[in-house]
């Protein structure tokens, strides 16, 4: 037996109506149309389904039955209309998103303002580490992230929406706090605290380092921003951190942002997504929400931007012993080729006011 739904749909406004007449009106069919609908349901059913006395009709027991049962099935199907309807008016739905760990000092006020103009969207986020949040995107387990720069290797498409400096940081009690223009030999002379290998804020220090033909020494290696805002308030090294992470510290004055030549670093943080990525109604309005308004939902810490400095022959970062802390930029190896630049000329004294 194989029946279709919209036979069942002739079926139930027959009976409901109480003719093929006013059935064929509704419908927007011909009354031969729908009794030749009723008569192949029946030979389908092998029972007759409705008894015909004059002008009127009368369901038979297999009539009572079928009838019940294509008021459950339209029942759903209506359901089942209003459900994707909602979904098209973004009324209901999933937002299944991933966002890196240094992101969530911002993000959470991005799905606030987006569940506040959708408040029945559920969401579904995973707060990551790079690596991780890759691994999600690659196995389609999340439809968006929130992270910085994907690797030009992943088969991601991935949209910029918000700057992202990072800064270094230090304790207030800290000698070069207050200084400025401090260059960056001066700053390669202290010891780092930093994310773990593979960290993108991690990356961006050591290659803006190797750009100046200077290395960044990390002392100490951390999984998170906030255990490092906390070493380096305890006065245990410096770090290089997204901005973002900042507003209670600098608020409360419990960490200072160094005034460096060529900080902030640059950056931008961006919404990815698989390449070829099929998306939901709600992964669609979201990442359209993300591009139109987070900037100007969050804006950028007001840090001053510098110039980076010229390009040079890079060195490969060194992570020294616990004990051993190097206060003077260390010679390039004695393999390397001799740069082609002049040598750089030592910065004069300055100038004591008259």
């Amino acid at each position: 037996m194989h029946l279709t739904l919209r036979q069942l749909q002739v079926f139930e406004a027959t009976v409901r109506l109480g003719g093929y007449t006013r059935a064929a009106e509704v419908l927007h069919m011909t009354q031969p149309a729908v009794s030749m609908h009723i008569r192949l349901l029946e030979e389908q059913a092998g029972v007759p389904l409705i008894d015909r006395v004059g002008k009127k009709m009368h369901l038979t027991d297999a009539g009572h039955a079928l009838y019940r049962h294509a008021q459950g099935v339209l029942a759903r199907v209506r359901e089942a209309e209003g459900e994707l309807e909602d979904l098209r008016g973004l009324r209901r739905g999933q937002l299944n998103i991933t966002i890196a760990s240094t992101a969530n000092y911002f993000a959470p006020r991005l799905l606030a303002a987006f569940r506040r103009r959708y408040p029945d969207i559920r969401i579904d986020l995973d707060v990551s580490n790079r690596e991780r949040i890759l691994e999600l995107l690659e196995t389609s387990d999340k439809d968006l992230a929130i992270m910085g720069q994907p690797p030009a290797s992943a088969d991601l498409v991935a949209h910029p929406f918000l700057d992202n400096p990072l800064v270094v940081i230090a304790a207030p009690s800290h000698p070069l706090a207050g200084q400025t223009a401090i260059g960056l030999e001066r700053l390669a002379q202290e010891a780092f605290i930093s994310r773990e290998p593979g960290s993108g804020t991690r990356m961006a220090a050591e290659r803006f380092f190797e750009a100046a033909g200077l290395c960044l020494t990390v002392d100490m290696q951390m999984s998170s921003n906030e255990a490092i805002k906390q070493a380096v308030e305890a006065g245990l090294g410096f770090g290089v951190i997204s901005a973002h992470t900042l507003e209670l510290e600098l608020a409360l004055g419990r960490l200072v942002v160094l005034d460096v030549q060529g900080f902030p670093i640059r950056r931008q943080w961006y919404v990815a997504h698989r390449t070829g990525k099929r998306f939901s109604t709600v992964a669609d309005a979201f990442l359209r929400f993300v591009l139109e308004e987070a900037r100007g939902l969050l804006g950028t810490p007001p840090l001053s931007a510098r110039t980076s400095p010229a390009a040079s022959p890079g060195c490969r970062t060194r992570t020294p012993p616990r004990n051993a802390r190097r206060r003077t930029p260390r010679s390039p190896p004695a393999a390397d080729p001799p740069s082609p630049r002049a040598p750089r000329r030592a910065p004069s004294p300055a100038r004591r006011p008259r």
